[in-house]
């Protein structure tokens, strides 16, 4: 993971103070964070200053570097399964989790069809179930509203992107406005009327599982954060676990493997 990092401005000759810890102490404290769930002044003594981790935390959120990191890794996983390292197609969806009293009025609403007073996560994936854009808005706003604002942000930064796959959440005119303004095909994946308990629908079940992936980190059970920017970076962080892991597991499967062939 060390050469996918950004490198500092002062390591570059870029002017800076250099700073006081090292990256590993705290990408090592941000994951402790966001894996247990536990509040700023929690962090164990093991790590620096909590203050100090907080610092280096807002300082990736503002300057988009934990983004950053987390696009060389997705290229890094999508290119050891064999994959292109931008894709061409992707799923979307939403998930409403409550919200912690620390979370403002403004930034929070009630999902009527869910029961939920908090916000709403937005997601689009690749076919591999990896993170391409994240949104997070009032748990109120309506799928098709949120996309006119997620998917034009994934298709500037994704050319190739052509097809992307919905639940029903997203017919109507997002359909036909995705097509003409966006040259993107929103292909509809609908639930047979005649199913009956639970069903595996195809693609949609690709971004459902995404969503099980984040919650394995408890931060992201209930959102306590006070600026939905913070969010959306939690959940970058939470990705780049998960894709950080799969890399290490296949580094240390290729000298297993190597010695026995």
């Amino acid at each position: 993971m060390r050469d996918l990092l950004p490198v500092p401005a002062w390591m570059a000759g870029r002017g800076g103070r250099p700073e006081g810890y090292c990256h590993r102490q705290m990408i090592d404290a941000v994951r402790y964070l966001v894996d247990n769930g536990i509040k700023w002044r929690a962090m164990p003594a093991d790590f620096p200053p909590w203050p100090r981790v907080y610092a280096f935390f807002a300082r990736w959120r503002d300057l988009g570097l934990v983004a950053e990191l987390h696009e060389r890794l997705r290229e890094a996983v999508r290119r050891s399964q064999g994959r292109r390292g931008e894709p061409s197609a992707g799923v979307v969806d939403s998930q409403s989790v409550k919200a912690d009293t620390t979370v403002t009025r403004l930034s929070r609403g009630f999902d009527a069809g869910k029961k939920i007073n908090g916000r709403k996560r937005h997601l689009l994936t690749d076919t591999l179930g990896l993170l391409l854009a994240v949104l997070v808005t009032p748990a109120s706003t309506t799928d098709r509203d949120a996309s006119r604002v997620l998917l034009p942000a994934a298709k500037s930064h994704f050319r190739g992107l052509a097809h992307i796959w919905a639940d029903g959440g997203y017919t109507g005119h997002l359909t036909d406005w995705t097509d003409q303004h966006l040259g993107v095909v929103l292909d509809i994946v609908r639930r047979s009327d005649g199913a009956r308990g639970f069903q595996v629908l195809p693609r949609r079940w690709v971004v459902e599982r995404s969503f099980a992936w984040l919650l394995r980190s408890r931060r992201l059970v209930r959102d306590y954060e006070r600026r939905t920017d913070t969010s959306e970076t939690v959940v970058l962080w939470s990705m780049t676990m998960l894709m950080s892991r799969r890399l290490a597991a296949q580094h240390q499967q290729r000298p297993a493997e190597a010695r026995a062939a």
